[in-house]
């Protein structure tokens, strides 16, 4: 939905003055000083629905306050390092970025911070299932509350969402695996933060994406596909026709596929804890550790955000994609890895 009346908005917002003191306190860590186009988003999340986009943003603003989202940025540092030595990316750090690849690799020209997943190569098996969903929502409110914020006041308008680059190099039948881990970060991502990237650039697509995608797309919500574009090669014709050659994450760089980890200068490689976004992210958190008295012992160990479990549609997804990938399995060698398949939390 693209156009959101202004009755809905006005409905929308007689609503929410009406919410608890607890949930108006952290609904402004989600505006940031934009409480009109946060109702905007939620609206165009829920087809322009007062009532549907009034629940939807009741259900996510108790989904932070019982699980701490608006303290998440200080919470890093006090759980995974021990405070009596140096704060360093220890080794349980370092896997977790190694293993979940993100970075932001700049802007494009409209000002929409560029962020690049390497889909295809990340393996989330270095450590437990709510460190990774721990990671991904840290990334997600730094976005919204430092990125964004700093880009809005650098181009000199409102900017709330982002670009996605998602590379698919080095991606494997055995990522399916993670198929219930990466639902349950999308669902997080559908129920609370809604409407935050303006288009999904999928690149160095391997035949194995090929067979997902004829599954996956016609699964998806209207509004996300017509998000999604899949690009030829590498992506980089296309990507510089809305951002400069120095934004092109590593892998976008060269004419054809790219290699999505391994770049020769680390502060190029957006994925490296060199890059400047990685250090700036972890010299924030630490940061806001010190500025936060901790509330109980320290003790090592990942927080425990609530997760949703996947929803009947989600459950679907993973059925029908497993269905349709094995009429591949004696087509182009793919046999072996098949049989060793096994999606986890199916």
């Amino acid at each position: 939905m693209g156009i959101v009346s202004q009755e809905a908005i006005s409905q929308f917002k007689a609503l929410m003055d009406q919410i608890d003191e607890p949930l108006k306190t952290t609904f402004q860590n989600v505006h940031q000083g934009y409480p009109a186009e946060t109702l905007v988003r939620f609206l165009k999340a829920r087809d322009g629905n007062a009532a549907k986009a009034h629940k939807m943003l009741v259900d996510c603003l108790k989904w932070r306050v019982q699980n701490e989202i608006d303290h998440i940025l200080a919470i890093l540092i006090l759980l995974l390092f021990k405070m009596q030595k140096p704060i360093v990316p220890n080794d349980l750090y370092r896997a977790v970025r190694d293993s979940q690849l993100i970075g932001l690799s700049g802007y494009s020209r409209e000002g929409h911070p560029v962020f690049a997943i390497g889909v295809g190569l990340s393996t989330f098996d270095q450590a437990s299932v709510h460190y990774y969903v721990q990671s991904h929502i840290q990334v997600n409110e730094y976005r919204d509350r430092v990125i964004l914020p700093a880009a809005s006041k650098k181009y000199g308008r409102h900017i709330s969402n982002c670009v996605k680059v998602l590379d698919m190099t080095g991606l494997k039948l055995s990522a399916l695996s993670q198929v219930k881990l990466l639902t349950i970060i999308s669902t997080i991502d559908d129920l609370n933060y809604p409407e935050k990237t303006v288009t999904y650039y999928i690149v160095n697509v391997p035949y194995v994406f090929s067979a997902c995608w004829k599954v996956v797309k016609p699964l998806l919500q209207e509004r996300t596909r017509k998000k999604v574009m899949v690009l030829p090669g590498s992506g980089r014709d296309e990507l510089l026709k809305i951002m400069d050659y120095s934004s092109l994450p590593h892998f976008c760089r060269g004419e054809g596929s790219g290699s999505s980890r391994n770049s020769g200068n680390q502060t190029e490689n957006c994925y490296s804890l060199d890059h400047p976004f990685h250090q700036q992210l972890y010299n924030y958190i630490k940061q806001q550790s010190l500025i936060r008295e901790p509330v109980a012992p320290l003790k090592q160990g990942s927080v425990h955000v609530e997760m949703p479990d996947p929803d009947a549609k989600g459950e679907k997804f993973v059925k029908t994609l497993e269905s349709e990938l094995q009429k591949y399995r004696n087509q182009d060698g793919l046999s072996g890895s098949m049989n060793a398949l096994k999606i986890n939390g199916v």
